[in-house]
């Protein structure tokens, strides 16, 4: 079955960096367009960050310039490079694809970005 496994996240001060890891299984990895999320505290589920099976990458304004979204596919896994980071980064960040019409996600990471 496709199971996505997040990792990475933890406690950071302002300006800080964290690199968030998404392992996935039972895919075809390679052709999967990948994305994302942070949900922020009280809030909705946000788009953050795609890469789709060309590499082509987009961002939300939020994280242009700060987050980098990447894919190793030779790992089967997902990427995102969280640099300058804001206290209202902080949230559970996801993973998340889609196969046929069927939307999977990970259990998410936690990253919490102190003032």
């Amino acid at each position: 079955q496709v199971q996505l496994v997040e990792s990475g996240g933890g406690l950071v001060q302002a300006g800080g960096s964290l690199r968030l890891s998404c392992a996935a299984s039972g895919i075809s990895f390679s052709v999967n367009y990948m994305r994302w999320y942070h949900q922020a505290p009280g809030k909705q589920r946000e788009l953050v960050a795609a890469i789709s099976s060309r590499r082509t990458t987009s961002y939300a304004d939020s994280v242009k310039g700060r987050f980098t979204i990447s894919r190793d596919n030779a790992k089967n896994t997902l990427y995102l490079q969280m640099n300058s980071l804001k206290p209202e980064d902080t949230g559970v960040y996801y993973c998340n694809t889609e196969v046929g019409p069927y939307s999977y996600w990970g259990q998410g990471t936690q990253v919490t970005v102190s003032s």
